[in-house]
């Protein structure tokens, strides 16, 4: 019996090392995607550009980080800030106190942006779930295909959003994803196209064609093959410019 008991521990160790080395293994695909777009620069950064009518700045310091949103309203300067201690905004440089919930509102519009400019950045954070779902080809490239979920705790306001990356095989970069979200009237979709890539100090920036599906009982999970057979439209596009870095 004892023997038994350490040939299972010693089987079940096995395993795991095992699953843990597999090229599957959602984890190592996404490592490996954030350190291939800059990863650790990240940690420790200074990020400016615009996007629209509004300017952005992201100052992350090992976990400490302070997004900011500047833009005019008719004759008024608005700052939006966002940090670890909540969200603050500035009308002509004067404190605005704001209700709690369209500090919500405009705290999630500022995360949004910030979290999108520099994805895959973010995806280790401790409220994020991967599943490996399937190796996919899109325009003859081959794909990880991992689905992405978030925890209630530290998931943010819209954590029943659910996210799919396709992650190249051999580049691990991050060229197409698409998402899910809450609409009034149900569920919208979204699928998008990596495009002008670019490195700034080591850091990779991309910009996006953004797509929705023109059949409205679509699916998450199929977008990809929607976009293959060109049965997606596109929307918009989502430009960064004037991205700096320091």
């Amino acid at each position: 019996m004892k023997n038994f008991k350490q040939f299972t521990l010693w089987f079940g160790a096995l395993m795991f090392l095992l699953s843990c080395g597999s090229p599957h293994n959602p984890q190592l695909i996404i490592d490996k995607a954030i350190n291939v777009s800059g990863g650790g620069l990240l940690d420790s950064s200074n990020i400016n550009f615009n996007f629209r009518d509004k300017h952005y700045i992201a100052k992350r310091n090992k976990g400490d980080f302070f997004y900011g949103r500047s833009f005019v309203n008719a004759s008024d300067s608005i700052l939006d800030v966002l940090t670890n201690r909540g969200f603050e905004r500035f009308v002509n440089d004067d404190f605005k106190p704001i209700p709690d919930s369209m500090a919500v509102k405009y705290s999630s519009s500022v995360n949004s942006v910030h979290y999108f400019s520099v994805l895959p950045y973010g995806l280790n954070d401790a409220a994020v779930n991967k599943e490996y779902l399937s190796k996919v080809v899109i325009k003859n490239n081959p794909y990880h295909k991992i689905k992405i979920t978030f925890n209630e705790e530290g998931g943010g306001e819209d954590f029943e959003d659910v996210f799919v990356y396709w992650v190249h095989t051999e580049t691990f970069m991050v060229d197409y994803l698409a998402y899910s979200y809450a609409e009034d009237d149900g569920v919208g979709l979204r699928f998008r196209e990596a495009y002008n890539e670019r490195y700034i100090k080591g850091i990779r920036f991309v910009d996006y064609i953004n797509y929705k599906p023109i059949d409205g009982n679509a699916s998450l999970l199929s977008l990809d093959s929607l976009y293959e057979s060109k049965e997606l439209k596109e929307l918009s596009r989502i430009n960064l410019e004037q991205v700096k870095v320091e």
